[in-house]
């Protein structure tokens, strides 16, 4: 490796200095770039200066020991970094001492009233039907089951309110038992309109109003939102055609357990207004739902749930006047249901499965001790095999809870296409079996104006 000596006659090398003298030329001429991007003041130009000097200074004594022949000690020949001086000395005066500093721009808003800030969410859903059935392949082919306008308002940041009102048309229904309604038969009504205060001290919320209550997961759901055209056939014998909505109060709690699920609690007290479940009566019903959720792997989650409702079941109860002191008939239904839902994170947005199911079980209790009970159950299935369309199917069970001798079932295959978020197609064939036995086609078309969509709650 060879060494870098002076050779005789020659001056020793100048690197260093040079050097020295390239890197405090490019920090003087910066001075002039920074401040006219960033507009300092004369204050912060000056501490940059007298900073810049003493760089200066140390960089003309370390080049005072190095000498011009490399020898430590030797005087400088000339002075370069007297013209750096004088440069940085020149770009000071340049400097606008006098000008103020440029005021920060204000924004000013108005602080009047804006009415329109106050309005609440307004939404539109429709929910069309063209339907088919063997038994009677030319009467009520098209139904517009139902226009529903929603509600939905942040009052303050600790309470919000909803509310849905309802036209609703009857036909296209599949009752499990009994003659279905005429159809044509219109009449308007507040699905749901409740006040909720959310995120209070301990993970508890709670909900005043009428609500559609927390039996199983599909009850909660509107009839738009339904991975079928109506709710299960279990649900609908036990509950009714629109499923449990009452009046009353409804508290929630999200249990602070970590590292096993997400765990969440529901406690409602209503009035016995379900005359499914319930007959005449106008007591109050109680229910319990208990909720988890686990994330077995990165692509598939389970959701298990059981629910209990119970009240007094009146059917001789009179509709008006004092309720009599004894109410002999006792009504309990008993629900569990799961959800598991299978989703590939780098391919969500074209595959997915997704399976529903639930059993029920209605136990009533007369005041003799004797007891007549009724199940249910169903599994509904969904599978995405392209972004826009799911394939479906589902099996649905049901005894009578009036007569558990009688029972229904219903079959069926789906497809689903998803125009957008707003516009969903689904045509079905549904095999019913009960009283009647018939086939039917179904094209069902739903839709959505505003932010209420097709939620699923």
């Amino acid at each position: 490796m060879q060494r870098n000596e002076p050779v005789r006659g020659r001056p020793g090398p100048r690197f260093p200095r040079l050097a020295a003298v390239v890197l405090v030329s490019a920090c003087i001429l910066a001075v002039p770039r920074a401040a006219s991007a960033q507009n300092p003041t004369t204050d912060s130009l000056r501490v940059q200066i007298r900073q810049l000097m003493l760089q200066v200074d140390s960089l003309r004594a370390a080049l005072a020991r190095i000498g011009p022949g490399g020898a430590p000690g030797a005087p400088a020949a000339e002075d370069p970094l007297a013209r750096i001086r004088a440069a940085a000395a020149a770009a000071a005066a340049a400097a606008d001492t006098t000008a103020a500093p440029e005021p920060a721009q204000q924004t000013f808003v108005g602080r009047q009233r804006n009415l329109s800030a106050l309005n609440p969410e307004i939404s539109v859903s429709g929910d069309v039907f063209a339907i088919s059935r063997s038994d009677a392949s030319r009467e009520d082919n098209f139904i517009a089951r139902e226009f529903e306008l929603s509600f939905v308002s942040n009052l303050d940041p600790f309470s919000r309110a909803k509310v849905f009102v309802a036209h609703h048309t009857t036909g296209g229904e599949i009752p499990p038992f009994g003659a279905p309604e005429a159809a044509g038969t219109s009449e308007v009504d507040v699905e749901e309109g409740y006040v909720e205060w959310v995120g209070l001290t301990g993970g508890l919320s709670l909900a005043v109003g009428k609500f559609r209550q927390r039996f199983g997961k599909l009850n909660r759901w509107h009839a738009h939102a339904l991975p079928a055209q109506q709710l299960p056939l279990p649900i609908i014998a036990f509950l009714g055609e629109e499923g449990l909505a009452q009046t009353g109060v409804s508290a929630h709690w999200l249990a602070p357990v970590h590292g096993f699920g997400t765990w969440e609690v529901w406690g409602e007290l209503t009035r016995s207004s379900d005359e499914t479940a319930f007959g005449n009566s106008r007591g109050l019903s109680a229910l319990g739902h208990l909720n988890a959720f686990w994330d077995v792997t990165r692509s598939t989650y389970l959701e298990l749930g059981v629910s209990g409702l119970t009240g007094v079941y009146g059917p001789d109860i009179p509709a008006t006047g004092p309720l009599p002191e004894f109410l002999p008939n006792r009504s309990r239904l008993f629900g569990a249901d799961f959800t598991l839902d299978w989703r590939p994170p780098a391919s969500g947005r074209y595959r997915q499965a997704t399976l529903h199911g639930g059993a029920m079980l209605n136990r009533r209790v007369s005041a003799d001790g004797t007891a007549q009970q009724a199940k249910g159950g169903f599994l509904i299935g969904e599978y995405k095999f392209a972004t826009q369309w799911i394939l479906g199917g589902r099996y649905e069970y049901t005894q009578n809870p009036d007569n558990p001798d009688e029972h229904s079932w219903l079959a069926g295959p789906s497809l689903t296409w998803w125009q957008s978020e707003f516009v969903r197609l689904r045509t079905a064939y549904e095999v019913f079996r009960g009283q009647d036995r018939f086939g039917q086609f179904v094209l069902q078309a739903t839709f959505a104006m505003g932010p209420h969509k097709h939620e699923n709650y």
